[in-house]
């Protein structure tokens, strides 16, 4: 089961913090991503990390501006988010799968966290 949270209300240009708690699952044996889907949009690609975070992946809309991270003796992950934009508006979901799969193939997925930015 995964657990997103942090979301909110915010400003152009301010910042929030997601958190996505597992259980149920060995979370350090997994590659976690976060995706999110605006209104009427198919849902999308934010950022993945590998399993001993070795590794990081994040769509060019957000590099630079969001950060993953996580920390598997609290079985978290997060995304930091900065420099917030309207387009950054969404519902943001984590998700967990064995490997880096290809676009959205997670196996578990969260129920999803909003976040909107008002300009």
């Amino acid at each position: 089961q995964l657990q997103a949270c942090g979301g909110g209300l915010v400003q152009t240009g301010g910042s929030l913090r997601l958190s996505c708690a597992a259980s149920g699952l060995t979370f350090s044996s997994y590659v976690m991503g976060w995706f999110r889907q605006a209104p009427g949009k198919e849902r999308e690609f934010v950022a993945a990390i590998t399993q001993s975070a070795t590794s990081t992946y994040y769509a060019d809309s957000v590099k630079g501006r969001f950060t993953i991270s996580r920390d598997n003796a609290k079985n978290t992950v997060y995304l930091q988010m900065n420099s917030l934009k309207p387009e950054d508006t969404a519902v943001y979901y984590c998700a967990a799968n064995p490997y880096l799969p290809s676009g959205d193939g997670y196996y578990y997925w969260g129920q999803g966290t909003q976040v909107t930015v008002s300009s």
